[in-house]
């Protein structure tokens, strides 16, 4: 295992757990996958690049064939990708070619599932994969309990009482505070007339 890989290593275990809370075998499978590259591009760390990274080489020129050296740099994107299994978005850098491979493996989570260790290339999948991992054999562990239909119709029922009443809750704080500013707005115009009024009955007829 390269140096890089033991701090891979380390740094997954720290983020995840220690080694006593996961599985021996899982912990064995992450010591063997992880990536024997010793070089890796300094913003692969921070997100999903999928294999691509910095490359170099020349640009020639038409006239006299000059080489002047020159770099590509991965086309990299910051987007919100939603995963099941943490039930919310997640904001990540990652490439276009990254985008197309979660595309065609169904989503962030299989796309992670599906990504063998040694593939993984950036810290950053390699802890979010342990991760998921860990929780979807913690959701193995428990008990799954089903419903009969009639219990599952009035729990339905339910949510959708709470549903509309929850909807007339804002309807009439709505109507009360449009109320209110109605007043607001009469009142206003009320002092406004009452003054002008003042004003005209102090000015006094100009003698002619």
């Amino acid at each position: 295992m390269s140096f890089r890989a033991q701090q891979m290593y380390k740094k997954v275990v720290r983020c995840v757990g220690s080694e006593g809370k996961l599985p021996a075998e899982l912990m064995e499978s992450v010591k063997n996958m992880l990536p024997n590259s010793k070089v890796v591009m300094g913003r692969a760390k921070r997100g999903i690049f999928a294999g691509r990274h910095i490359q170099f080489g020349n640009n020639v020129s038409e006239d006299g064939g000059n080489k002047t050296r020159r770099s590509w740099k991965p086309n990299v994107q910051e987007k919100r990708l939603f995963s099941y299994i943490h039930d919310r978005h997640i904001r990540v850098k990652v490439t276009t070619h990254a985008l197309r491979c979660i595309d065609k493996a169904g989503g962030i989570d299989e796309y992670l599932l599906k990504t063998p260790y040694n593939k993984m290339d950036t810290e950053m999948g390699i802890v979010w994969k342990a991760k998921i991992e860990k929780m979807y054999s913690e959701l193995a562990e428990k008990e799954v309990g089903f419903f009969p239909p009639e219990e599952e119709a009035k729990i339905e029922q339910d949510f959708d009482e709470a549903r509309a009443a929850k909807r007339d809750d804002r309807r009439e704080a709505r109507r009360a505070l449009a109320k209110t500013k109605q007043l607001e707005a009469g009142n206003g115009n009320g002092d406004q007339t009452r003054k002008v009024a003042d004003t005209k009955e102090g000015v006094s007829p100009v003698a002619m």
